[in-house]
């Protein structure tokens, strides 16, 4: 058999012989000149047709900020789909006690979406290893406890604290990998940290002289504690070859298992639970959540955030006000009319495009920053393990 290196060469001597009419008419080593010549001409054809592992990477980080950026938004739906569920909860079960309302807005969905992915993907069970096991009961614990305290403490603060108190992950972040690195992660991060801060002060129109430290702003800083480890472990280089359908399932398990735990805990009944879920517009919202916030965010966030940097991540993650209050300008008029309840849209404000803008800016510092620090996260899932459920 011929290799591709013979050939390469034969056809440099073909090429050779039509440039001089002549096969024999030369001296060997002005063959051997024009030789090299032409295969030293392939290998560079060949090295600046194929695209360096720089730049791949490069496209991996972008495709993986845009897909972080989409379920971001499917977050920003779940903010007027859970207050019209909470308002909904209230009518049908006057007097009913806030910690059953929050269990009842957060068990059934993760439930729900465990079993569809089980039906999507039946062979998610087999050959569970132990890493997926301690990934998926991390994500689940930190993200399951995280959104039941900051779900409660929005009945005891205004939501604009509840936006601004949570989103200070992204603060946490860079503050944490410091002290574990003993590095500054520089001034264009820290630069960036102040203007999600400040974007999300004026997107939720923080006052702070009405800034205080009771029940609701402790669940709300605890919970942001808990998204910031949520987002912390999904970096973490010994999960890299873990199945992403796998381990949200898992995630997804655990979440529905806090929520019915938290709901029977609180003094909820079956007849409670059965009473919300004899009305149709709860099932709808619920499905809503299930679909768009749930299957759709989690699974492109477990997929896609270990391709970037953890402090990069939790930038994003503060555009979901952002898209939160554009929701709000007009699905709450439609969900009144679904759950008969009175929630009337919000109205645009100049401080959605200040607030929205500055956190915008801070995402396009921290993608542009100069080169000194590695874009994407060691602990990438490969397409293999990704697709192998």
């Amino acid at each position: 058999m011929i290799s591709l290196s013979e050939l390469r060469t034969r056809d440099s001597e073909r090429s050779f012989k039509e440039l001089t009419g002549n096969s024999w008419g030369v001296d060997r080593a002005g063959r051997d000149r024009a030789i090299g010549l032409a295969a030293g001409g392939v290998a560079l054809a060949s090295v600046g047709l194929s695209s360096s592992p720089a730049t791949s990477d490069c496209r991996a980080a972008r495709r993986a900020v845009f897909w972080l950026i989409v379920a971001t938004a499917c977050w920003g739906v779940s903010f007027p789909l859970i207050k019209a569920q909470g308002m909904l909860s209230a009518r049908l079960l006057p007097g009913g006690e806030g910690w059953f309302f929050t269990a009842m807005t957060v068990a059934p969905r993760f439930g729900l979406a465990a079993v569809v992915l089980l039906v999507v993907r039946p062979g998610l069970l087999r050959g569970l290893t132990r890493m997926e096991w301690k990934q998926g009961f991390g994500l689940g614990g930190f993200a399951g406890l995280g959104m039941l305290l900051q779900n409660d403490g929005l009945h005891y603060t205004e939501a604009s604290t509840s936006a601004f108190l949570t989103q200070l992950c992204a603060v946490m972040i860079p503050l944490w990998l410091a002290w574990r690195t003993r590095r500054n992660p520089g001034v264009v991060t820290w630069l960036a940290v102040g203007l999600v801060l400040a974007g999300v002060a004026v997107l939720g129109r923080l006052d702070v002289n009405r800034l205080g430290l009771g029940r609701g702003e402790i669940e709300t800083l605890l919970g942001s504690i808990f998204f910031t480890g949520q987002i912390l472990w999904l970096e973490r280089q010994e999960f890299g070859r873990n199945r992403v359908f796998a381990v949200t399932l898992i995630m997804f398990v655990v979440e529905a298992c806090i929520g019915f735990g938290l709901a029977g805990m609180s003094g909820g009944s079956f007849a409670a639970a059965g009473l919300l879920m004899s009305s149709g517009a709860w099932w709808t919202i619920t499905m809503a959540l299930m679909v768009i916030c749930t299957l759709g965010a989690f699974l492109l966030m477990n997929f896609f955030q270990p391709r970037i940097t953890s402090t990069e991540a939790g930038l994003i993650y503060c555009a979901e006000p952002i898209f939160g209050s554009v929701m709000a300008l007009f699905m709450p008029l439609g969900l009144s009319a679904l759950a008969g309840i009175s929630y009337a849209n919000e109205r645009a404000t100049p401080t959605l495009l200040l607030g929205g803008g500055l956190i915008t800016l801070a995402n396009v510092l921290i993608q542009c920053r100069p080169p000194g620090q590695p874009t994407l996260a060691p602990s990438v899932v490969t397409a293999e393990t990704a697709d192998a459920d």
